[in-house]
């Protein structure tokens, strides 16, 4: 039977706009006494991601619109950030007190179009920055494939091993309560395994099994690095049960004429 290992990396500082995230990963890999192997997966966390390529907005720099007023009186939220998340959202799906539901540019459908404070601080701006008494919020990466993507072949150009690389953010889900990692972009791993023609135990056909197994080691790699304060934004993976190949978040979203929740 095969073993999923998933390993927190160690000693990963603040990131700041500009770090050069392959070296950093690589650092604490040594830190953390690894050696990559062909087909392991690197799943980070979007926080670093967006960080390491300055997606930190000050909000006073930020004017709402007339419908961003109207969509924060409803949702009683800061406008300025409801701003934001019709800026980066291709339509607003629900709004109820604390959440405004869209589809994001992405394309999948998140709460407030993924924009966040927690964990997010001035100190995190390049050194040089005067701004430490502002208010800052942090969009998700403008395209986390091409991230993913970049990540993955600078650690590949430098050990020589083939692997993947996911970035993952937290989603609520449909009726079900709490959130869950999921992945919003990747490189070098598959989105989803196709399984329809394969057979079970007793040697009937799957007819309609297709399993999000980035999703699942999304969630499973969130489960390491917590939410909170637990200072683990990247986890190492070995042993996942499937062949890498080359993917993409276009293959996880679900078409709109197949999503019977909008």
């Amino acid at each position: 039977m095969a073993t999923l290992t998933l390993t927190p990396l160690q000693d990963i500082p603040l990131i700041r706009h500009g770090d050069d995230l392959a070296d950093v990963i690589l650092n604490s890999l040594h830190s953390s006494n690894l050696r990559l192997e062909n087909n392991d997966i690197l799943v980070l966390a979007q926080k670093i991601v967006s960080k390491a390529e300055g997606r930190m907005v000050n909000l006073a720099t930020v004017t709402p619109g007339e419908r961003a007023k109207e969509l924060a009186t409803q949702a009683g939220k800061d406008a300025r950030v409801v701003e934001l998340m019709l800026q980066e959202s291709n339509a607003v799906l629900r709004t109820r007190p604390g959440t405004i539901i869209v589809e994001h540019k992405l394309g999948f459908v998140c709460a407030n179009a993924g924009i966040d404070h927690s964990n997010v601080s001035p100190h995190h701006l390049p050194q040089n920055s005067s701004n430490l008494e502002e208010e800052f919020v942090l969009l998700l990466p403008e395209n986390p494939d091409r991230s993913a993507s970049d990540i993955r072949a600078k650690i590949e150009s430098k050990t020589g091993k083939k692997i993947g690389v996911m970035i993952i953010d937290s989603h609520g889900r449909a009726w079900r309560i709490g959130t869950q990692g999921v992945c919003i972009g990747l490189s070098g791993l598959p989105g989803v395994i196709d399984e329809r023609g394969w057979k079970d135990l007793f040697g009937y056909t799957l007819r309609v099994t297709v399993v999000g197994v980035a999703d699942e080691l999304a969630a499973a790699a969130s489960l390491v690095m917590g939410q909170a304060a637990e200072g683990r934004p990247a986890v190492h993976a070995r042993g996942f049960p499937y062949p890498l190949r080359e993917g993409s978040l276009e293959e996880i979203i679900r078409p709109k004429d197949q999503d019977l929740f909008r």
